[in-house]
């Protein structure tokens, strides 16, 4: 897939990765572990006739289980990333998209209030609009996945909610072809997902969501209303930041009036003041004080119930702001050398002998790890804004 390894699964590919999950040991056949869990779907409500008609595909493949282990958690930098993923060709398809479906889009923002530049950027995101939807029998990788030893409670509930889509008539066993996760449609949404917010937007009598675009693009507002978008408010907004702030303060978990960013010298991109308003934001420097620096309101949350990666949560709200007629983002005020993965776990193990809890140690620049940098920022005299850098490095060999 596109993006599989940051996609709706990106919290389970983490506990995938850890290094007990690596050593579990699958006991038993597939053909036993298959013939309990028949038992279990008719015993759940699962029809003889879905089970019979979906009994060919729940096979076992390796290549599922090869897939699985190929996948690597997001690490780059928000400008690496954003910089990839926003390109002209997806936001010139994006709103040639919007123009050519107006009327869809105006029905659907009128009843789940999601506007479509950000529906379209999960989009691109997700399958480059629908042209990479995966090529995994879906079926047969969940259940594949829910026989290995690593997450079976999961993908057995994934596994029995694409039978109830079978048995509901949305798809056929053949149709069910999307990631090697067990994903469908162009916004790749898992078996339970799909089965309690898809949508049949076409009248056709079902949820169709890899062959009709009114029903994907549906359901994806459904969803997304779901996770508790706020209708005609912003998501987020490129700003500039003056050299000093106290910079403890930028933080999603705080949030305060656009009247205080403002008195503490926080601009639109151009100078221009912000609104001196009770709208409450967050500061968000993807890339610490140096980089480009955002506010990000409430709706900026159900980016991240979407995907916990900031770096992808952060590109695909920007995303939806360019294809809404936002001009590129300003990169902020001087270069930024990200560190990269050896160092990272270098300054994991440092934070780790000082006492600092934030997971494991992996190299990867994830919240934990951020909100350790930031305390021990604040430790030691430096400004807060949660991003290391080599002289925050070799600060901390020098104290260790």
């Amino acid at each position: 897939m596109l993006l599989r390894s940051i996609g709706f699964l990106f919290t389970s590919l983490l506990l995938a990765s850890s290094a007990l999950a690596a050593e579990c040991k699958t006991e038993g056949t597939f053909q036993a572990w298959l013939a309990g869990f028949k038992k279990e779907a008719i015993a759940s409500g699962i029809s003889r006739e879905a089970l019979s008609a979906a009994e060919p595909s729940l096979v076992f493949d390796q290549g599922t289980i090869n897939a699985d282990h190929q996948q690597g958690v997001f690490n780059q930098s928000f400008l690496q990333f954003s910089d990839r993923m926003i390109s002209k060709y997806r936001l010139t398809t994006g709103q040639g998209l919007i123009k050519k479906n107006k009327a869809l889009f105006d029905k659907i923002e009128a009843k789940f209030g999601v506007p479509a530049p950000v529906i379209v950027a999960f989009w691109a995101l997700e399958s480059d609009f629908g042209q990479v939807q995966g090529n995994f029998p879906v079926l047969k990788s969940l259940a594949t996945l829910a026989y290995d030893c690593r997450r079976p409670d999961q993908f057995r509930k994934e596994l029995m909610a694409a039978l109830k889509l079978v048995q509901r008539g949305d798809l056929q066993p053949s149709e069910m072809i999307g990631s090697w996760a067990g994903e469908l449609g162009p916004t790749q949404f898992v078996p339970t997902h799909y089965l309690d917010y898809g949508v049949d937007f076409d009248g056709d009598g079902r949820v169709d969501l890899p062959h009709s675009t009114a029903d994907a693009l549906a359901t994806t507002a459904n969803f997304l209303q779901h996770l508790g978008w706020q209708k005609g408010q912003p998501w987020l907004q490129n700003v500039k930041v003056p050299d000093e702030l106290p910079w403890e303060q930028a933080d999603l978990t705080v949030q305060l009036p656009r009247s205080q960013w403002a008195k503490w010298g926080v601009t639109d991109v151009g100078g221009k003041p912000l609104p001196s308003d009770d709208v409450k934001a967050s500061l968000l420097l993807p890339m610490g004080r140096l980089g480009p620096a955002f506010l990000a309101y409430q709706n900026f949350q159900v980016y991240l119930q979407w995907n916990q990666s900031m770096v992808y949560s952060t590109t695909a709200a920007v995303l939806a702001t360019r294809i809404a007629g936002a001009p590129a983002i300003a990169r902020g005020n001087d270069t930024v050398t990200p560190l990269s993965l050896a160092q990272v776990k270098d300054l994991q193990q440092l934070l780790a002998k000082q006492g600092f809890a934030f997971g494991e140690i992996d190299g990867k620049l994830g919240s934990g790890t951020r909100a350790a940098v930031k305390a021990v920022q604040v430790k030691l005299g430096l400004p807060a804004d949660g991003y290391p850098d080599a002289g925050l490095l070799s600060r901390l060999h020098g104290g260790a």
